[in-house]
């Protein structure tokens, strides 16, 4: 019986606006920036010429927008899948970055007692399950071609470390997965063989970085 190569892509969204600068999660309403929505065009552009067959994305608004442009080029129609929603996370709603917001009050310590499930958000574990579980969806639906989901950064990451056999905690800050980013999981037949990794947005994530030096943030 002859093998089929199948390769399931999956994306990370653009930039979101998000002025205020808080963790949003899984809180709804939360777009793309008009950066971002270039960066999900760009996207669409690196997989124009790809025998894509099947677009799946979070049901989050973010990662539908950056769905938008990427299914619209193939004349697909978006899956959503519930599986590749961004990971729960106890902090969503505050702001959490270096030298401001939650953590540096000392009534939030506790949630960070447990860096390897975590413990102030949904297990890695668990997040891993329902990531390849999308994956595994997407790679029979478009078998012998290609696939997209759209997700977000965390769940992607662990799911490619779930892939590669590794240890699924990790420091947040060696994630390979930048904004708009495409983790490509190629298959032969059920068996996974190899992954690469690309930044088709390169250019306007500098871009980013310096409106945002520029800025003083």
């Amino acid at each position: 019986m002859s093998g089929s190569t199948t390769i399931v892509h999956l994306l990370r969204h653009g930039e979101v606006h998000n002025p205020d600068g808080i963790l949003y999660g899984r809180i709804p309403g939360f777009g793309l920036s008009e950066l971002g929505r270039e960066m999900a065009v760009a996207a669409a552009e690196r997989l124009s010429g790809r025998d894509v067959v099947h677009v799946g994305a979070s049901p989050l608004q973010r990662a539908q927008e950056t769905a938008e442009p990427l299914a619209a080029s193939h004349r697909l129609d978006t899956v959503t899948y519930d599986g590749l929603i961004e990971a729960g996370n106890s902090f969503e709603g505050l702001r959490v970055g270096v030298g401001d917001g939650a953590l540096r009050q000392p009534r939030y310590w506790w949630r960070l007692r447990d860096p390897f499930r975590p413990s102030w958000g949904e297990a890695y574990l668990d997040i891993a399950r329902r990531m390849m579980d999308a994956v595994e969806k997407a790679r029979v639906a478009a078998e012998g071609a290609e696939a997209v989901l759209v997700s977000h950064q965390l769940p992607i990451w662990t799911a490619r470390r779930f892939a590669e056999r590794k240890t699924l905690w990790h420091d947040p800050r060696r994630r390979e997965c930048s904004l708009a980013s495409v983790t490509s999981l190629h298959y032969e037949n059920a068996t996974l063989s190899r992954i690469e990794y690309s930044e088709p947005a390169a250019h306007l994530l500098l871009k980013s970085e310096s409106a945002r030096k520029a800025k003083g943030a």
